[in-house]
């Protein structure tokens, strides 16, 4: 709560500066799995034009014109996240846990994968620390998986410190390099 309370004049900022640079809503909305996979709408800052497929794929480049200008800067910095601590708020999500994806995937997801769903998912994740977007979504969920297995406060702080280190560093890939191992996965999100 307190962290919101400091960030709730720079994020109405953000906000306005996304609505004046182009239309449409400064929040971004999506349905996404959830604790034991009930769905929720995820917040962001929207950066991306107002117009695109909500669930198309991402952008794998901080050139790829969907991307607005203002975009670009909130992904590469990780201030698109920012919205979400309503979520974290509202109890659909916690500041450290597996990224929050898609309900289609948790559809498809074997016994082991849907391990992850255990959990809150979280604005910080344990492959978006150790790999962001160099992994596929496999390696992601296993990832995710080992976190769930092994959560605890120290493993917690050991996430958010890195995440810090990476935005502040601009370490690793913010843009998907490659969704998946399987072919037909990649196409089909």
């Amino acid at each position: 709560m307190i962290l919101l309370v400091l960030l709730a004049i720079p994020m109405l900022i953000v906000a306005a500066a996304i609505r004046v640079e182009s239309r449409g809503p400064a929040i971004f909305r999506q349905r996404r799995a959830g604790r034991r996979g009930k769905p929720f709408t995820m917040l962001k800052f929207r950066t991306m034009v107002a117009d695109v497929d909500p669930y198309g794929s991402s952008p794998h480049s901080g050139r790829d014109p969907r991307l607005t200008r203002l975009g670009r800067l909130l992904r590469e910095t990780s201030l698109d996240e920012l919205p979400q601590l309503l979520n974290v708020l509202a109890g659909q999500m916690s500041l450290v846990g597996p990224r929050p994806l898609y309900e289609r995937q948790a559809e498809r997801w074997n016994d082991f994968q849907r391990r992850r769903l255990e959990v809150r998912p979280g604005i910080a994740g344990y492959a978006q620390a150790y790999g962001r977007g160099g992994l596929s979504i496999e390696d992601k969920i296993e990832m995710d998986v080992h976190y769930v297995d092994n959560r605890s406060f120290r493993l917690d702080l050991r996430i958010i410190w890195r995440t810090i280190v990476n935005v502040f560093a601009r370490r690793g890939d913010v843009y998907e390099q490659r969704y998946s191992r399987e072919k037909e996965y990649e196409n089909d999100r």
